[in-house]
């Protein structure tokens, strides 16, 4: 069960401190870690800078937090120095992406900042944050660099940007080590090991710079290889990338090493995957799910109304879209929590004053991967040679809904609850796949769990496109959308799908745009309007294919369309948007 602090929910105590006067109300002399990040301090698991936070906590770190600080003033000092270690984050997503539209224009809207406007969070916050604590502190404790913006841009990689290959940022940050991944077990180690006076560079999920490569480690195409534009650096670069993303499993993962120059970017293998038991720990923490007094002064944080009620069920995917960087940042592997952990939370979410009946969502990257996992993956690792979704779901995987609907109809059953709803995505080609449960469990969901409408996420229709996604084809989308449709039908409710496209993915020209009109037209009798231009964001294959103009899975020439005005054509071809003028082409 959790433990709460005797002081008055939401009261600035029951954070971590924020202010000066924080760390004095908690009795404290000083501060061992001072995370920095680029969103406002919600205290929330969903929030990566409050996990790390809570878990250093709970193993009796004494931690702080500066959220968004400002870049003209002293407020990066307002918490003093930390006794070990500063650890900087750009916040929950990459600064460029939260920056800028796939059309290159600056946002204007920042969900994560107080009063919704774009004005708090630098690009490339992750350097520009290392840069102002050294510029305040000369030699100060280790910088250590974390977040989705560490993450995926760990080792050397394409930014979109800048169009150009760019080093690691453990590198251009000039910080002192990098934790990749979730992190929430090599935080604590390196905490430990910086507390006791410890070597660190064995832990695990820890990059780091040194002046030679360790024996046993796989050697990346070095920077300069990689960094160019020519048929020979984009075919070194595919090789790095093809190594790096084979290194990412924790049980077969090697070390890595690449070269700058004189010196070398060394990356451990990865964490273990958490255990259950510690998935629950970390979920059963005393977050306060506020935003901190001292960022909701400033105005609201519009990111808490979709997670104030929501709940995260598991963590990790292996649908791995080539689009996505979740695989390389939560891993391929799914850990699901345990039933009780889920329902504990949500009985506690229904004690708030401000609960009103609905829990907004229990899910994850994907929804109904709870519960749903390979043996043979946890007990060798991740084949080397096929996926578990693409071409079609792998009969080892051995799909089955069944925790799923166990666990929803106990949340169904709690006092005070109203609806439960799963609005995180949903992967139809496991319903279909499941003989057992499938169809019991969209059942339950159509009748039970969806508030107006369901997502799907189908992309595209046309095959080489798709091929070049690694999502399914039509088929399964068709045979889902029939049966979504009888079912909401017979339970008479006013429910339907809402469908997601991406636009100028690499292999998608402007015919193949319109053949995806006319299959929306005559299949989905719709024409969607959550449609995205793909944007190459770090460390996925989508973004070595534009990069490269190649498909590195087949090793076949992609179509890669740049132009942005081409690029907008392709969106509007779907929703018949006006392009915005003076947008730059990418």
């Amino acid at each position: 069960m959790k433990k709460h602090l005797t002081t008055a929910p939401g009261s600035s105590v029951c954070f971590l401190p924020a202010t000066a006067a924080e760390v004095g109300q908690r009795g404290w002399s000083h501060l061992d870690v001072i995370l920095i990040s680029g969103d406002a301090y919600i205290d929330s698991p969903f929030m990566g800078i409050a996990v790390i936070g809570r878990v250093l906590l709970a193993a009796g770190f004494r931690v702080g937090i500066i959220a968004q600080p400002e870049l003209e003033s002293e407020d990066i000092c307002r918490l003093g120095e930390p006794l070990l270690f500063w650890g900087v984050s750009g916040g929950s997503v990459d600064s460029m992406v939260a920056n800028y539209t796939a059309s290159g224009k600056r946002r204007q809207q920042d969900d994560y900042t107080p009063g919704g406007v774009n004005d708090r969070r630098p690009d490339r916050a992750v350097i520009v944050y290392a840069n102002l604590i050294r510029a305040k502190y000369k030699g100060t404790r280790s910088i250590v660099l974390g977040g989705i913006e560490a993450s995926l841009r760990r080792i050397a990689h394409y930014d979109w940007w800048g169009n150009t290959v760019r080093r690691s940022l453990l590198l251009d940050a000039k910080a002192d080590y990098l934790l990749y991944g979730m992190a929430e077990r090599s935080v604590v180690e390196l905490a430990e090991c910086l507390r006791d006076d410890k070597e660190t560079r064995h832990i695990r999920g820890l990059c780091y710079a040194a002046q030679h490569k360790p024996e046993a480690y796989l050697e990346l195409p070095s920077y300069e290889e990689v960094a160019g534009t020519t048929h020979a650096h984009k075919q070194a670069f595919i090789q790095m990338f093809q190594t790096f993303y084979a290194q990412n499993d924790p049980l077969t993962a090697q070390g890595l090493a690449q070269r700058y120059g004189m010196r070398w970017l060394i990356q451990n293998p990865p964490q273990p995957t958490l255990t259950q038991a510690e998935l629950d720990h970390i979920h059963d923490l005393d977050y306060q799910l506020e935003v901190h007094p001292f960022d909701r002064q400033r105005g609201q944080v519009r990111a808490l109304d979709t997670i104030s009620f929501s709940i995260a069920s598991h963590r990790g995917c292996y649908g791995e879209c080539n689009f996505c960087a979740i695989a390389v940042h939560q891993g391929r592997t799914v850990t699901w929590r345990s039933r009780q952990s889920i329902v504990r939370e949500a009985r506690m979410l229904s004690q708030r004053s401000t609960f009103k009946g609905r829990i907004q969502d229990v899910g994850g990257p994907t929804a109904n991967m709870y519960g749903i996992e390979c043996g043979k993956k946890l007990a060798k690792g991740c084949c080397p040679e096929r996926r578990c979704l693409y071409p079609s779901v792998c009969p080892n995987l051995n799909v089955d809904h069944g925790k799923q609907i166990a666990l929803l109809e106990e949340l169904r059953r709690l006092p005070g609850m109203k609806q439960v709803v799963v609005s995180s995505g949903i992967r139809y080609d496991m319903i279909l796949a499941d003989t057992r449960h499938g169809l019991n469990y969209l059942r339950q969901v159509v009748r039970h769990h969806v508030s107006g409408q369901m997502k799907a996420a189908p992309e595209h229709c046309q095959p080489q496109v798709l091929a070049c996604m690694g999502k399914p084809g039509t088929e399964s989308l068709l045979a889902f959308r029939k049966l979504f449709t009888t079912m909401t039908q017979e339970e008479g409710l006013p429910q339907f799908l809402t469908y997601y496209m991406i636009a100028a993915h690499p292999g998608c020209t402007q015919k193949d745009m319109e053949e995806l009109r006319s299959f929306c037209l005559r299949e989905l009798k719709m024409l969607p309007k959550q449609v995205q231009i793909f944007t190459p964001t770090p460390s996925t294959w989508s973004t070595a294919m534009y990069w490269t103009g190649e498909n590195p899975l087949s090793g076949k020439h992609c179509y890669v369309e740049k132009d942005a005005r081409a690029r907008e054509r392709q969106k509007e071809t779907l929703t018949g948007a006006q392009p915005n003028k003076g947008q730059r082409k990418g």
